[in-house]
């Protein structure tokens, strides 16, 4: 809940991507903190990767199954998705700690993120000690967009304003 008495659900992201200059969408994981998760990958154009990419990201896709969509279709999942997890009229807040997640989730939903639908960068907000204790114990590799939205989701710590 807000400070303003408005329900609020967080929903947790992650995105991985072909590289930093001319970011394309690979896959796209979120988790609520209700506990629903989604994934997708989609189609990408491999020469576009960085070295990293190709190294470490596209060995991780085919985990789950049936992950696998068009671009449009991607879309229409997501939306559909979102509009399950969300209860009543509460907002739901839509957890990034990297500017290119927030941009390539709106992408996906074609530019037309729903009003209930609000961006916020928690970067400063995820315990990384608690992150990287998660894929550990859980062993699950980083830059898989689903596990990394997990951890995000398990190290994420809120911040209590400070009065003085």
């Amino acid at each position: 809940m807000s400070r303003s008495g408005e329900e609020i659900l967080n929903i947790f992201i992650d995105t991985e991507f072909t590289d930093f200059i001319n970011s394309q969408l690979i896959s796209i994981g979120l988790v609520a903190a209700s506990g629903e998760e989604f994934y997708a990958e989609v189609p990408y154009f491999e020469p576009a990767c960085s070295t990293f990419v190709k190294e470490v990201v596209i060995p991780l896709l085919g985990e789950p199954q049936g992950a696998a969509c068009s671009t449009r279709e991607l879309g229409e999942r997501l939306f559909t998705w979102l509009e399950l997890v969300r209860s009543g009229n509460e907002t739901l807040e839509i957890c990034f700690d990297f500017q290119t997640d927030w941009d390539l989730f709106a992408n996906a939903l074609g530019g037309s993120v729903p009003i209930w639908c609000q961006a916020r960068l928690i970067g400063r907000e995820i315990n990384e000690l608690l992150r990287y204790e998660f894929h550990k114990r859980n062993q699950l590799p980083e830059h898989h967009a689903l596990y990394d939205a997990q951890a995000m989701r398990y190290a994420f710590r809120e911040r209590t304003p400070v009065s003085f």
